[in-house]
């Protein structure tokens, strides 16, 4: 019998050991989005948090240095200024005027500190001039029958 209750503890604690390092992961792992305005309000515990940010990247804001980069990044009338320090190269497509969505942390002086950055150029997605979507679309259309 003592051997069957060691055993019941000592798979429980197992068990026990298991949830909760599943629960710290969880609560590490969660990501916030929010907007740039947003971000300038948050407070507490909230600034501690891991989040992501969109926005566009300013005009002639892109500085590179040994080690990191740094941008100002614009949306909805605000601004906050972007630090990135991942070990990832960025992205072609990270230019002047570009969407980036870029995910890290607040830091107390109100920089963003970036570990991941990811962008487009909006530029190269946008209708030809004087042409319509569903001319698009027709045009798509007849050349697949």
């Amino acid at each position: 019998m003592k051997k069957q209750v060691k055993f019941g503890i000592g798979i429980g604690v197992i068990v026990v050991s298991m949830g909760f390092l599943a629960w710290l992961g969880y609560g590490e792992s969660k990501t916030y989005y929010h907007t740039i305005a947003e971000l300038q309000t948050l407070q507490g515990r909230a600034l501690k948090q891991r989040m992501r940010a969109g926005g566009t990247v300013a005009p002639n804001s892109i500085r590179r240095y040994s080690g990191r980069v740094d941008f100002v990044l614009e949306g909805e009338g605000k601004s906050i200024p972007v630090t990135y320090i991942g070990s990832d190269p960025l992205p072609d497509t990270f230019v002047d005027k570009a969407q980036a969505l870029v995910e890290g942390s607040l830091s107390t002086d109100g920089r963003f500190v970036a570990e991941h950055v990811q962008a487009k150029c909006a530029s190269k997605y946008e209708a030809a001039p004087g042409g319509t979507g569903a001319a698009a679309a027709g045009e798509i259309k007849r050349s697949g029958t």
